[in-house]
């Protein structure tokens, strides 16, 4: 049976419906919008001192392609618009800070850092909120994703036991 979205309405109104629905639409986020926070906070990321270094290992001559790519990830993220077609994970974890060593938690929390003093300065306080929001999230989903596929556990899961809980005997006797 198909949905009666899929069979009433042309593609180019059920993309119009939906983001009416997105919730960047609610605060105010606009294409043009998301163009210049994207081009504005990777504009500072290349003169970062920390971070700098890493995204042109990872990026080399692809900016060009890096910037459209992020456009339309936020773009997916806050305007529901679909465009987004790609998988952040993997291209994460293959990060190499030197000797080694993948991201941690002190490079997602410069990233932020970055992220939210750019959206606060070229957004209204409603679509920085909600830019602000969506970052922090994708920022712990990355970290943990990272941090997993390097062994370690996040703290909330509490210690790991590497061997098994021996039983405690059981006292025979009378039962009570």
């Amino acid at each position: 049976m198909a949905h009666q979205d899929e069979t009433d309405t042309t593609l180019a109104e059920r993309q119009a419906r939906r983001a009416q629905l997105a919730p960047g639409h609610v605060a105010g986020v606009t294409e043009a919008m998301v163009h210049d926070v994207v081009h504005t906070f990777y504009g500072r990321i290349r003169t970062d001192a920390v971070l700098g270094p890493i995204f042109e290992g990872v990026i080399r001559d692809n900016w060009d392609h890096h910037l459209a790519k992020m456009c339309d990830f936020w773009s997916s993220v806050l305007l529901m618009t679909g465009r987004y077609d790609g998988r952040p994970m993997p291209a994460h974890i293959r990060i190499d800070v030197g000797q080694g060593a993948g991201l941690s938690d002190a490079h997602f929390a410069h990233w932020l850092e970055l992220f939210r003093a750019t959206v606060r300065e070229r957004c209204s306080p409603a679509a920085a909120a909600l830019f602000e929001d969506r970052a922090q999230k994708i920022a712990a989903s990355l970290l943990q994703g990272v941090q997993f596929s390097r062994g370690e556990l996040p703290d909330w899961l509490g210690p790991v036991k590497s061997e098994p809980v021996k039983s405690k005997p059981v006292k025979s006797g009378p039962a009570q």
